[in-house]
């Protein structure tokens, strides 16, 4: 089995709801649409209070190039453009709508027929770029980054195979899990349309070895498909990243920023996205719903939901038997690179794979001690970087040589500050590090 060649942690998994069949999370009484759901430029709004949407209505535009437009998963009518507070805690501009009934756009095709590439003469790469552009599909396992850029490689770089990311190596999260084990045709097809629109012929699945259900179904659905490769992963955090998976897959290491996989003749997706472009090519279908799992060791019934996006998250927690009655800590994401809740009305957007319930001791964070000077960080760091030295440069706001030391190439998986046997605040520091040393790059470049 192959895996990345630098650094890696094995925490404990915790998949409680693996097995739980996806159901249809309740519609929700009021739905909020934050219009930075992606990296780049918001969406900008193209309705008004007082308007009526239906389930698949346009609510807001691309704002630029690097932008995605927002699809209502509702029906209903526009309460007001305002603010909201998203996972990040930050008041972000949002659309906000009354759910009443659940009517939906007559173009979206409802049925559950499979569609296939090959009887689809129309679908050239441009048609099928232009349709992922038009429904707003975004990375759905990680930043959020609009999809059909990924197809449109830069200049000098030509994309040699397309890599579906199925590894899922939070601890927790099993959304990706079930999508794969219950529309894995779809799932196929989605990459078949990924690798045209790449004008490429060979597609890999990248699979860790603790999901061998999903490894055996997906090698009996390709096992007549010579272009197509399902690659079975060791398992080990954090190889979900797609330069690890790049390297585990393909034996080809990313460079440092701004360097991309496609540098390296790879374009990399979630299962989920592939998933959300054969809807969008396909079914005519925007992107306003996916599977999100809501999970926690004290949790009373965990759940893989599909989920329309707008739906707060207290809703989703409450479909499973509400909070524990212990000190909890609500996550967007998993416990390694999720981000705890300000708000439990937090929407869930297109990113948000996971509601992760941290209850008891394990909310608590221990006091942060001294550097031992053990160099474990410097060991598990699946970038090659000095998180010691990272996070102290960032707490002393040393920008120069934050970015001296490559700080932009942190992937924020957390393997530091989970090895710590001090306690250290690692992967804080380094956020703030990061964003800092981009802005001041950004800022460099505009002159």
């Amino acid at each position: 089995m192959r895996t990345f060649r630098i650094g890696g942690i094995h925490p404990e998994e915790n998949k409680l709801s693996a097995e739980i069949p996806t159901v249809a999370a309740p519609l929700p009484k009021q739905a909020v649409f934050p219009l930075s759901q992606h990296i780049g430029a918001p969406a900008k709004p193209v309705v008004q209070k007082g308007d009526n949407v239906k389930v698949g209505t346009l609510i807001a535009e691309a704002g630029g190039f690097v932008s995605a437009p927002i699809y209502s998963s509702v029906s209903g009518t526009v309460l007001k453009v305002d603010t909201t507070i998203d996972a990040s805690g930050y008041r972000k501009p949002a659309i906000i709508i009354n759910v009443e009934g659940d009517e939906w756009e007559e173009t979206i095709d409802r049925s559950t027929k499979l569609e296939r590439v090959a009887d689809h003469t129309e679908l050239t790469p441009e048609e099928i770029v232009n349709r992922i552009k038009w429904a707003g599909v975004t990375g759905m396992g990680g930043a959020g980054f609009p999809t059909f850029i990924k197809l449109m490689p830069p200049p000098g770089c030509t994309a040699e195979c397309v890599i579906l990311n199925g590894v899922e190596c939070e601890p927790y999260i099993t959304a990706d899990y079930r999508l794969m084990m219950e529309h894995a045709d779809e799932i196929l097809v989605g990459l078949d349309l990924l690798m045209k629109a790449a004008k490429t012929n060979r597609g890999y699945i990248g699979i860790e070895a603790n999901k061998p259900k999903a490894i055996a179904l997906f090698k009996e659905k390709t096992k007549n498909n010579d272009n197509i490769e399902i690659v079975e992963l060791k398992q080990k955090y954090p190889q979900g990243g797609e330069k690890q998976l790049v390297d585990a897959v393909i034996n080809r290491q990313v460079p440092a920023p701004p360097a991309i996989p496609v540098n390296v003749g790879a374009i990399v997706q979630n299962v989920a996205t592939a998933f959300a472009v054969y809807e969008a090519v396909m079914k005519h279908k925007p992107l306003f719903e996916r599977y999100t799992t809501v999970t926690g060791k004290e949790m009373a019934k965990p759940a893989n939901f599909l989920v329309r996006m707008g739906t707060p998250a207290s809703e989703l927690i409450e479909a499973c038997g509400g909070l524990p009655v212990s000190e909890n800590k609500v996550l967007s994401g998993g416990p390694m690179m999720g981000k705890a809740l300000i708000s439990i009305d937090a929407p869930i957007v297109k990113g948000s794979n996971s509601i992760t319930v941290i209850s008891g001791r394990e909310a608590k964070r221990h006091e942060p001690g001294p550097c031992l000077r053990c160099a474990k960080c410097v060991d598990v760091c699946p970038m090659g970087l000095e998180p010691y030295l990272l996070a102290t440069a960032s707490s002393m706001k040393m920008w120069d040589k934050c970015e001296e030391e490559l700080i932009t190439s942190c992937i924020e998986c957390g393997s530091c500050q989970f090895t710590c046997p001090a306690f250290r605040p690692l992967l804080d520091n380094i956020r703030i590090g990061k964003q800092s040393v981009m802005a001041i790059i950004k800022g460099r470049a505009k002159k």
